[in-house]
């Protein structure tokens, strides 16, 4: 770069920009913006430049000062010198580190929206990097801003501080010196002044900034509570929809972690969030519905809100029903037919059954859209485990009601219904219970309905009532509906929708968990439906059908230790196991239905230790490989690889007993479990114990005993 010369002189900042060095970078930066840009080889060039110590002065100077270049060239600047700050601010000479703050300050209020947003976003940055105290300057020009009459100063400086705010609130906290007081008393009056602004852009930040520290409550929030709280409700009906979603953040907030503040004007907020829960803006509504579930989890008097559910209850039913821009509708009509999306393929986390993992995500819709339905559906279950058969009266009018529609208009009714019933399955269980015959013959030709998100729904609200169908075995009829149930849910895994595959396994899967030995009787249609879906599921429902497998196992335990059993169900699994490479994270839960099966049979797995036992330890050691050399191990390194065949073994040792004693004899199993003991990111240590609480006085015992002692030999442990 042939700017790469400038100086800086200590104390005082000299720095000027060459005018080659400007238009070879701006150049740089308008290709990036153009639609057809090679992208890798201008990253590849801006990373060049990136090794001169100046080159982020010149970005500086690009976003604040070439006000006749396009906005997009300078936004381009800014987040790119966002990003460098970000990695290496510490690192950049102190003359460079002061002429960058400098350049930023005097662009705060720029003409432009975007660049104003821009070097709000790069000043956060700055500020996470070098804290508060590091910048006093930024504080004075951030009150002159907001002092000032100019609505490009105050909204620039609002934007500024509302990205600190969100980014590193605690910042604005501390005492600082030179300042009489912390920043955020500084701030707090101006901000609450902004409440009352015509200007929406004002309103908006102001209440987004002071919301940021509601967890924190710091002094200066603490002793303006009034004036905040009024503040709120003078809000409650700003016509942006923007600002009455964060009024209705600020009180679930609230509830949550300081809910005293709330009880003299709980009346008039739940009056309020009854009516925002209803609002013609969905994000508004959304926001209103976290209260519900929020208030009840709180603890707070039930009394309080019970006097609105007769209102609330149809409001949360309303909102159940699908709404027409629901992204479930747009694939509920997919069949089998239908190759798996990516995005179709959820993120994939194996939970060691005896360590856990933090990264698991239980909820099967961990990586589908939070909305209004779903949030409604779980205000309504949480309700009910508070209020109990209280809210039967309320409800059940309108599902009786919703379930006897005959139109195929009105579906989305039925389906909201169906799910409203399997929502308070748990907390109205006791008034739900005497009918559960009734509610099972209305479901149970639901799972045949011409719309497959009713089938789906109805498969799911099935399984809610699991526990208490199989408490119902005690006679003639519980057993008749039982197997009903059963056979239905088994049929509903072989559809050809996607969307009732999924349900129906994942609803029998649960049946099979309440059920336990009471499925023996029923092994060989249940294994050949199983592996029927096995052979013509695609990905994503493959990994339930292997839950499915595995919970049967866990369930029935030895009863499954039948050559005409084995015959079904070991063939297809081995196949997929052969196919499937070291690298595929497919892996996961085919190891896991692995693990269940194994301790299922017991020694009666022998016939297929031997490679699923090699299969785990090359698996272990193409990772620690793969964590040193990649490109020689041929795969990314990922721990879940690992700690998922740790898992198997263990089951395999659990099964198997002493007779897994000749296949370590004949391994490296020492030597990789040595190595996982001095991997510090991993914690193998509960794995390794759970071995030697099963197999004390075997060789394998004294195998992990070596491991352990290597382990508590380790810093830190």
């Amino acid at each position: 770069m042939a700017a790469a010369t400038a100086a800086a002189v200590d104390g005082a900042v000299t720095w000027q920009p060459r005018e080659e060095g400007v238009v070879e970078i701006c150049g740089l930066l308008e290709q990036q913006t153009s639609a057809n840009a090679d992208q890798q080889r201008i990253w590849q060039q801006l990373q060049q430049y990136g090794r001169f110590p100046d080159f982020n002065n010149y970005l500086a100077f690009i976003l604040a000062r070439l006000h006749g270049k396009p906005v997009e060239i300078r936004q381009a600047a800014g987040l790119l010198l966002k990003n460098n700050l970000r990695n290496s601010f510490s690192s950049i000479p102190p003359s460079y580190q002061q002429y960058i703050k400098s350049e930023l300050l005097s662009c705060i209020g720029a003409a432009d929206r975007q660049i104003r947003s821009t070097v709000g976003s790069v000043i956060s940055v700055v500020v996470q990097q070098g804290q508060v105290f590091g910048w006093p300057e930024l504080l004075q020009a951030l009150v002159h801003c907001l002092d000032s009459k100019d609505l490009n100063h105050m909204e620039g400086a609002m934007d500024a501080l509302s990205k600190i705010c969100e980014d590193i609130p605690e910042e604005l906290d501390y005492d600082i010196p030179g300042l009489a007081e912390r920043p955020i008393n500084i701030f707090m009056p101006r901000l609450l002044q902004f409440f009352q602004s015509q200007h929406l852009s004002l309103r908006k930040l102001s209440l987004s900034s002071i919301n940021q520290f509601i967890v924190l409550m710091p002094t200066a929030l603490l002793q303006s509570m009034d004036q905040y709280l009024q503040g709120l409700f003078g809000l409650a009906l700003d016509p942006s929809a923007e600002v009455r979603k964060l009024v209705c953040s600020a009180l679930v907030q609230l509830i949550e972690v300081r809910p005293f503040f709330l009880e003299p004007h709980l009346g008039n907020v739940v009056e309020y969030l009854l009516k925002a829960n209803e609002d013609s803006d969905d994000d508004v509504a959304l926001e209103a519905c976290e209260f519900w579930s929020a208030y009840c989890d709180a603890r707070l008097p039930p009394e309080r809100l019970r006097e609105f559910l007769p209102r609330l209850i149809p409001v949360l039913l309303s909102n159940m029903v699908y709404a027409e821009d629901d992204e479930s509708l747009a694939d509920a009509e997919d069949d089998e037919s239908f190759p798996d999306r990516d995005q179709d393929l959820k993120p994939r986390f194996h939970s060691s059954r005896f360590h856990g993992n933090d990264d698991a995500e239980d909820d099967d819709d961990a990586v589908n859209v939070w909305n209004l339905r779903k949030c409604s559906a779980a205000a309504l279950d949480v309700i009910s485990n508070v209020f109990g058969d209280e809210i039967l009266p309320t409800l059940m009018p309108f599902i009786e009601t919703k379930l006897a529609t005959t139109s195929d208009s009105n579906w989305k009714e039925k389906e909201a219904a169906v799910l409203a019933l399997g929502a308070v399955s748990e907390g109205c269980i006791n008034g739900l219970y005497p009918h559960l015959p009734q509610i099972i013959v209305i479901l149970m030709p639901l799972l045949d309905d011409q719309f497959p998100l009713v089938r789906s729904i109805t498969c799911w609200t099935l399984s809610r009532f699991s526990k208490y169908i199989v408490q119902g075995m005690d006679n003639q009829k519980g057993h008749e509906q039982f197997d009903n149930i059963l056979m239905g849910l088994l049929r509903k895994i072989l559809e050809t929708n996607k969307r009732v595959q999924e349900a129906a396994c994942s609803a029998f899967a649960t049946l099979e968990e309440e059920a336990a030995e009471e499925l023996a009787p029923h092994l060989e249609i249940i294994l050949q439906h199983l592996l029927c879906a096995f052979g013509k599921y695609q990905r994503r429902n493959l990994r339930i059908v292997y839950d499915a497998i595995g919970t049967l196992a866990d369930a029935v335990g030895g009863e499954l230790n039948q050559p005409k059993y084995l015959d079904v169900l070991m063939p297809p699994l081995i196949s997929k196991w052969q196919q499937l490479s070291n690298s595929d994270k497919d892996l996961f839960p085919l190891l896991e239905c692995f693990t269940s099966i194994a301790q299922a049979l017991g020694p009666g797995f022998s016939p297929f230790a031997q490679p699923v036992y090699q299969r785990c330890i090359d698996l272990i050691r193409t990772q620690q490989m793969a964590k040193i050399d990649p490109a020689g191990a041929g795969v990314q390194y990922d721990k879940e690889f690992i700690v998922c065949s740790l898992d198997l073994l263990s089951g395999l040792a659990e099964g198997l007993g002493s007779g897994i004693e000749s296949l370590v004899a004949q391994s490296s199993l020492r030597d990789l479990l040595l190595q996982c003991c001095m991997d510090e990111q991993m914690m193998f240590g509960k794995v390794l114990l759970h071995f030697l609480g099963t197999l004390q006085g075997s060789v394998l015992y004294i195998c992990i005993l070596d491991c352990l002692i290597f382990l508590l030999l380790l810093p830190n442990n």
